[in-house]
């Protein structure tokens, strides 16, 4: 695989770069990936960044939260066909109010943009209620990784 593309740069941003291999289900008769799997790549992306963070769905659950999507948006520049090298950069951008907001941008082998996207969660109790102040421990998280 060539050499990443750094695709932002600032001191407080935090970004998460995943790679990962286009499948033969991913993609339509073409071989070109259907536009609904990048959803999926998206959270792919959502899920390495939590991982490597330490701001996993497990990590939320365990603190009596979920944080549903209510926004997805994606654009499509270039396709990705099957067996692609590809990859994904997840970027958190931080918001003062009780949500995630995620930015993506994946790429193939060459180094191209092929789709961009974002997605914007919101907290939740266990049973579905919103929660509209940032959890403590949410908050503890952020000035943890330097965003407090």
């Amino acid at each position: 695989m060539t050499k990443i593309r750094e695709p932002f740069n600032t001191a407080k941003m935090l970004q998460h770069t995943e790679h990962f291999k286009v499948k033969f289900n991913q993609t339509d008769a073409l071989g070109i990936v259907w536009h609904g799997n990048y959803i999926d790549y998206f959270e792919d992306g959502r899920e390495a960044f939590g991982r490597h963070f330490g701001i996993s769905y497990k990590d939320v659950q365990d603190h009596g939260f979920a944080t549903p999507i209510i926004k997805t948006q994606s654009e499509h520049k270039k396709p990705l066909r099957y067996a692609d090298d590809a990859y994904i950069v997840t970027t958190y951008i931080d918001s003062p109010a009780a949500k995630l907001i995620f930015k993506f941008e994946i790429y193939n082998q060459s180094n191209e943009l092929v789709c961009t996207g974002e997605t914007t969660q919101v907290f939740t109790d266990l049973k579905g209620n919103l929660i509209i102040t940032m959890p403590a421990f949410f908050e503890e998280w952020k000035r943890k990784v330097g965003l407090l």
